[in-house]
């Protein structure tokens, strides 16, 4: 008489990487390509929708009442700005000055220039 010797079949093992957590995504070039190009359009939509807003009518603004003063050598914004609004805040008053004649800075007037002021109440 013969024997035969029946073994259970053995359970394959994954490989130790595997077994673990499932691998990181990874991206093609194509993939990148898209998600920055949803990134950037998410952005400009932001951007779009958050941004500053100004609306344009057709109404005029109400004309700011000014007189001009030309500057003798030596007069600065400052001296022209207390005079302008003794009881107002000079560097506001310096400010309104520089925004009304469209001034980079402050000590951008010359001697001789003849400049609009805002006129305040007394």
């Amino acid at each position: 008489m013969s024997t035969i010797t029946l073994t259970a079949p053995q359970a394959r093992r994954l490989p130790a990487a595997r077994s673990q957590a499932s691998p990181a995504l990874r991206l093609t070039r194509r993939g990148k390509i898209v998600v920055l190009t949803l990134a950037f359009v998410a952005i400009a939509l932001l951007a779009l929708v958050l941004g500053p807003s100004v609306v344009a009518t057709g109404d005029a603004g109400a004309p700011e009442q000014t007189t001009s003063v030309t500057l003798m050598a030596g007069q600065t914004l400052w001296q022209v700005a207390a005079d302008a609004n003794p009881h107002g805040d000079i560097r506001d008053t310096v400010d309104d000055i520089v925004r009304l004649n469209s001034l980079s800075s402050a000590s951008a007037v010359q001697p001789g220039s003849t400049i609009a002021v805002p006129v305040y109440e007394r």
